[in-house]
């Protein structure tokens, strides 16, 4: 979206809006089977058997053939075990990780980022998950896919509950068991299923499929991990928040002290939060966390030192290995390091298209406004600003967006097209280049409206600390 002369995140704009051979049929495969989902696979209707064979069909040329084949026969026979629906979500899973390294390579044409091709070994030792809760957790998985999500009722959710409660204290189990917990929670929110007049049909399927295959032996382990020196470069801040929970995850770019290729990683810090902390009170919750938001927020480098990353690129942030660099500025690196930086590869489990998220720089563009929201203009390309993830923990407003003239943001899929989640934006104030950015308040402000949310998120925080402690005495 900038030429090659000028550097920058995206080169080849006509390329996103090319058709990818096979995406559409891969993609009907799946929401046939998740349409099956909807009703329950004990005794599956014609309607619904069709979306069970049509996933079978898909997989036919592929090494899942013949087992998804057996366990696509016994499905609309009704006489299904827990293999044949674990080789259904394996068939799923697989084609939606199809879908995703299709358009990751169409991103790679688009950026001139190729994904690096070495990779870290994977992590040595053995499995040594509880295979009773593992076996129990897959007999729930089992026969929720046989009620369907119209079937669902409390008792049938609440199954759940023990395994749950027994998997948490283990390390090993605890990823599986967070994301039962936080299905089952979805589910039981949505009892009883008959009455349901929609269906999030291809989430609560991407849940189903995704614990399914976690409860296989070695599925859960953890990922290898390897050490990182050199400079770390940020671009941005992505926030993940729910009502009891908030993330932030930084992209940024590795520059090796061994000279090596950058790279594109990310850190993640996470905290449970009060329904009553929102906007600029949640940095208060993380940055005490992870002194990389302070960086962010000063538009400043950070050198590590053996910090712990994995082979998907996701740095294990230890403050201890990280001290504050130089200034980087966001553009500046977007333009000179940015386009040089290759991905790690993404785990088995986490192809999928909706978990794309590519740091690009954009440059050049018009903007539109209308019905459809904000648009940029590229060369003839439309490309879609999904400006509702832009955080309001920050002063990047969808006005800024709008008004922009560069912007540093995460190129997504998303309902069948490529979005744009902005990180930050440069646009012109009486003359002047000024850079407005989503993570600008992580460190800390002195923006008054910035000013304005923490200490009511302090307030809050401590009439809660206050009502607990008075609780505790009780």
């Amino acid at each position: 979206m900038v030429s090659h002369d000028e550097g920058g995140g995206l080169m080849h704009a006509d390329l996103l809006s090319d058709s990818v051979d096979g995406l559409d049929e891969a993609l009907a495969a799946v929401d046939g089977f998740d349409e099956a989902l909807v009703a329950g696979l004990l005794r599956p209707q014609p309607g619904q058997a069709g979306g069970v064979t049509g996933l079978a069909d898909a997989v036919a040329g592929t090494p899942l053939a013949a087992r998804v084949a057996e366990a696509a026969d016994k499905t609309v026979a009704g006489a299904a075990g827990e293999d044949h629906f674990v080789a259904l979500a394996a068939a799923r899973t697989a084609l939606l990780g199809a879908v995703h390294d299709a358009l990751t390579s169409r991103v790679e044409e688009a950026t001139g980022r190729p994904r690096a091709k070495e990779a870290i070994a994977p992590a040595a030792g053995s499995d040594e998950q509880a295979a009773n809760l593992s076996a129990a957790a897959r007999s729930w998985l089992c026969e929720l896919a046989r009620a369907g999500w119209q079937g669902i009722g409390h008792e049938l959710v609440d199954g759940s509950a023990q395994v749950v409660s027994a998997m948490l204290p283990d390390p090993a189990l605890r990823r599986l068991a967070t994301l039962l917990d936080g299905f089952a929670a979805e589910l039981a929110a949505s009892c009883p299923g008959a009455t349901l007049d929609r269906v999030p049909v291809r989430r609560w399927a991407d849940l189903w499929s995704r614990s399914l295959l976690l409860t296989l032996p070695g599925a859960a382990r953890a990922s290898a991990v390897a050490e990182a020196t050199g400079r770390l470069l940020p671009l941005g801040v992505d926030v993940h928040e729910h009502a009891t929970a908030v993330q932030a995850q930084v992209h940024a770019v590795f520059e090796p002290a061994d000279g090596g290729r950058p790279r594109l990683v990310r850190a993640s810090v996470s905290a449970p939060k009060p329904d009553t902390v929102v906007g600029a009170g949640l940095w208060q919750l993380l940055r005490p966390h992870m002194s990389l938001l302070g960086a962010v927020s000063e538009g400043r480098a950070m050198d590590l030192d053996a910090m712990p990353v994995t082979a998907e690129g996701d740095l294990i942030w230890d403050d201890s290995r990280a001290r504050m660099g130089e200034p980087a500025e966001v553009f500046t690196t977007a333009r000179v390091a940015l386009p040089t930086a290759a991905a790690f590869a993404t785990a088995p489990l986490d192809r999928h298209p909706a978990r794309i998220a590519v740091p690009v720089l954009l440059e050049g563009y018009g903007v539109e406004e209308g019905d459809d929201g904000t648009v940029f203009q590229l060369a003839g390309y439309r490309l879609a600003v999904d400006t509702d993830r832009v955080p309001s923990a920050g002063p990047l407003a969808p006005e800024n967006v709008a008004a922009s003239g560069a912007c540093v943001g995460l190129l997504r899929w998303d309902a069948g097209q490529f979005l744009l989640q902005p990180l930050a934006i440069e646009q012109t104030v009486r003359k002047k280049s000024v850079a407005v950015h989503a993570g600008a308040w992580a460190g800390g402000t002195a923006d008054k409206a910035g000013v304005r949310a923490e200490k009511a998120a302090t307030d809050a925080v401590t009439v809660l600390r206050e009502r607990a402690g008075r609780l505790l005495r009780k």
